[in-house]
């Protein structure tokens, strides 16, 4: 049997994955050093622009997929899964915010921080935002909350690095001294 092209083994790859697919696991698929992989990842994501195949090469969650563009989604509806989960409340917005700039995080230390109930980090879990992450060393070893890999795909960041800067004395007290 003939050994496919890399630029066909990277598109086989990242479809029939469903999730980011990372330099390291294409390294392994290719047969490349990472450096190697990361460029004919590269070269395939410009070669899929150039073409216009109606997909596109996103780099998120710390690995690639493809994507529909956004100016085709509209035009796809009919053929696109459900709407997503109803949008989140100001609450658990709050909530996931503390938690993915002050991760590890205690629901004590989110709710010192917000001033109110941290009730909403259940339906964070259930959405797969937040998971445990551990156990704090405080008397009653209270749970520790991170943000998941979901958390990086649902708003389109590639690792934590790219959330945004807070803005100077508004919410100084998410970061740690």
């Amino acid at each position: 049997m003939k050994e496919a092209p890399v630029q066909a083994l990277i598109g086989a790859a990242l479809l029939a994955a469903g999730r980011p697919v990372t330099v390291r696991e294409l390294s392994g698929v290719l047969n490349l050093a990472e450096d190697a992989a990361l460029r004919a990842v590269e070269a395939f994501a410009a070669q899929v622009r150039l073409v216009g195949l109606g997909f596109e090469v996103e780099a998120v969650a710390g690995g690639y997929r493809l994507v529909v563009p956004p100016g085709l989604a509209s035009q796809l509806a009919p053929l696109l899964a459900p709407p997503p989960l109803p949008v989140l409340s100001g609450a658990a917005l709050e909530v996931l915010a503390v938690i993915a700039y002050r991760q590890p995080v205690t629901r004590v230390e989110i709710e010192a921080m917000r001033g109110g109930s941290a009730g909403t980090v259940v339906t964070l879990q259930e959405r797969e935002l937040v998971k445990v992450v551990g156990r704090s060393d405080a008397v009653g070893q209270p749970l520790l909350y991170g943000t998941t890999e979901r958390f990086l795909l649902e708003f389109g960041l590639t690792s934590l690095e790219d959330l945004p800067p807070l803005e100077p004395g508004r919410f100084a007290h998410l970061l740690r001294s």
